[in-house]
């Protein structure tokens, strides 16, 4: 077991020391709680992870011949674009999350 040393302002100390005395636990142990359970939350990482892996589960068949050419995707007109002007990737993005 690995000993660590915090630094706290005095009346912060004074304040978690009454707080832990009121749950019948000292602060050694609030602090080792809430470690264990910071240490344990899922990382950004790990979410997209899952969330990849999650939605790989949800495809039932993939056929390369369903998706659009690359020339129709740069070319088309999207509806709301009036002018037929280019959308950034950002505002074509944007569109295909619309429901």
């Amino acid at each position: 077991m690995k000993n660590i040393t915090v630094s706290l302002d005095d009346e912060l100390y004074r304040r978690a020391r009454i707080r832990a005395a009121q749950d019948d636990t000292s602060v050694s142990a609030v602090v080792r709680r809430f470690l264990i359970e910071f240490a344990s939350e899922e990382t950004e990482f790990d979410r997209l992870k899952r969330q990849e892996r999650e939605l790989r589960a949800q495809i039932q068949q993939f056929r390369a011949s369903d998706r659009l050419l690359r020339q129709n995707v740069h070319e088309r007109r999207i509806s709301g674009n009036q002018r037929g002007d280019r959308l950034s990737g950002h505002q074509y993005s944007a569109l295909l999350d619309q429901p």
